[in-house]
C-alpha cells in the first residue's frame, strides 16, 4: 500500500514540526514525508539536508508537489488563513496545528472552505489521545466513579510567564495574534475534558491580564494585552459542574491537576508540565472504601501501537493522532478532530470571551 505523502509547511531544523511531526510520521508506516517548506532559502536548504526530501521557501511549491497528499501547517496562527486556504484550493488534505484560525471568523471561513472542497481535514488537538485520558474515559463509562458530580482542572500555560522571553515569542503577548493561554493551553486541556465528560451546556468566565509587561532576551520590554489568568466555570451537558483555571507561566506547586469526582469514586490526572498535549500524565483513582487515590496502571493497549519511547516524548500525542488518521483513511471513516470540530472549539473560545466581557453566563446549546 502506497503511503500517504506528507508535506510540512514550517519544518525548519528546529521547532515544533521537527520534534513532533517528523518523528511521528517516521513511526507511522502509512505516511511518508515527501517535502518541507520554510520561510527562507537558507533554512530550506538546511531542512533539505536534514530530512532528505525536497525543501522550498515558497509554500506554493510544496502544495503543488505531486507526491504531497496531506499538507501540514505548523506555523504561527496569524499565517494559518493564507496557507490553509491555498492548500484547500489545491484540493489537498490539510492538517492544521491548533488553533485553526486567528479568531472565530477565520475558523468559520476555513471550515466552510474545507466543507466546500470536500477534502479531509485534521486539527492538532492530540491531547484526547493520551493513554491516561482514554483510560479515564473508559473507566467513567464503565461506572468507576458512579455518577459524575463535578470536575476541577488547574493548569499552567508554561509560556506567558514572568521569565525572560525569546524575541521570537513576542507575538504571544499580543491578544490580536490569537496565541494565548485561553486559545492554546486552556483549549488543549478542555478538549480532553469534553471528550471524557461531555460538552459545556453553559459557561461563565473571568479573563484577567495579570502581567502588564514582558521582558525579552534582548533587554526590551513589551506591553502584554493577552489575558494570562483564565477562569472558566460551567455546567456540562450531563449535569456535572466544571471549574477550570489556567495561568500564564509556571507554578511552584502543581502545573496540572484534573480531578473528576463522582458518587462512587474519584479520578485524578496530574503532570509536571501544564500543556496537556505534550505532558506526561499520571492517572490515579479510588472508589468505594478506598480512603485515597492510588496510581492506576495503564494497559499497554492504550499506547495504540506507538513505540513506548516515542509515546513518552512530546511527539507521542501527534503520533497517536497520525495513527488514528491512518485508520480513518483505511476504513473511509472520519473520527479525528477536523475543521468542523475546530470551529466548535473556536465558538467555545468566543463564548468564554463574551462571558468575561459581559459578566454573563453564555449558553452553548
Amino acid at each position: 500500500m502506497t503511503p500517504t505523502g506528507v508535506g510540512i509547511i514550517g519544518a525548519s531544523t528546529s521547532g515544533w514540526a521537527s520534534i513532533a511531526h517528523v518523528p511521528a510520521i517516521a513511526a507511522t508506516p502509512e505516511f511518508a514525508l515527501r517535502a518541507v517548506s520554510t520561510s527562507r532559502a537558507s533554512s530550506a536548504q538546511a531542512a533539505a539536508a536534514k530530512y532528505g526530501v525536497p525543501a522550498y521557501h515558497d509554500h506554493r511549491q510544496l502544495i503543488a508537489h505531486p507526491d504531497v497528499d496531506l499538507v501540514v501547517v505548523s506555523v504561527k496562527v496569524t499565517e494559518h488563513l493564507k496557507l490553509i486556504s491555498a492548500a484547500l484550493d489545491a484540493g489537498k488534505m490539510v492538517y492544521s496545528e491548533w488553533p485553526l484560525g486567528n479568531g472565530l471568523a477565520e475558523a468559520q471561513q476555513l471550515a466552510d472552505q474545507a466543507a466546500k472542497a470536500g477534502v479531509r481535514t485534521v486539527v492538532g488537538l492530540q491531547g484526547r489521545y493520551a493513554p491516561e485520558v482514554r483510560l479515564a474515559r473508559d473507566l467513567i463509562r464503565d461506572g468507576y466513579v458512579g455518577t459524575v458530580l463535578g470536575t476541577t482542572m488547574v493548569g499552567s500555560g508554561m509560556a506567558w510567564g514572568g521569565a525572560v522571553a525569546d524575541p521570537a515569542q513576542a507575538y504571544w503577548f499580543d491578544n490580536a495574534n490569537g496565541a494565548s493561554p485561553l486559545t492554546s493551553a486552556t483549549l488543549h486541556a478542555l478538549d480532553p475534558l469534553h471528550v471524557v465528560l461531555g460538552e459545556f451546556d453553559s459557561v461563565a468566565a473571568n479573563l484577567v491580564v495579570g502581567r502588564k509587561q514582558a521582558t525579552l532576551a534582548d533587554g526590551s520590554s513589551i506591553p502584554v494585552t493577552v489575558p494570562d489568568q483564565v477562569a472558566v466555570i460551567g455546567t456540562l451537558t450531563g449535569g456535572a459542574a466544571a471549574s477550570v483555571f489556567y495561568r500564564g507561566g509556571a507554578s511552584r506547586g502543581d502545573n496540572f491537576r484534573w480531578e473528576i469526582n463522582g458518587t462512587e469514586g474519584d479520578l485524578v490526572l496530574t503532570a509536571d508540565w501544564g500543556n496537556v498535549q505534550v505532558a506526561q500524565l499520571t492517572l490515579a483513582g479510588g472508589r468505594g472504601t478506598d480512603g485515597a487515590v492510588r496510581p492506576l496502571e495503564v494497559p499497554a493497549s492504550y499506547l495504540d501501537g506507538v513505540p513506548a519511547e516515542l509515546s513518552r516524548s512530546v511527539a507521542g500525542g501527534v503520533a497517536r493522532l497520525y495513527r488514528q488518521l491512518a485508520r480513518d483513511l483505511a476504513d473511509d471513516i472520519r473520527t479525528v478532530p477536523d475543521f468542523a470540530h475546530a470551529l466548535g472549539r473556536h465558538r467555545l473560545i468566543d463564548a468564554v470571551e463574551r462571558a468575561s466581557a459581559t459578566g454573563t453566563t453564555q449558553s452553548l446549546v
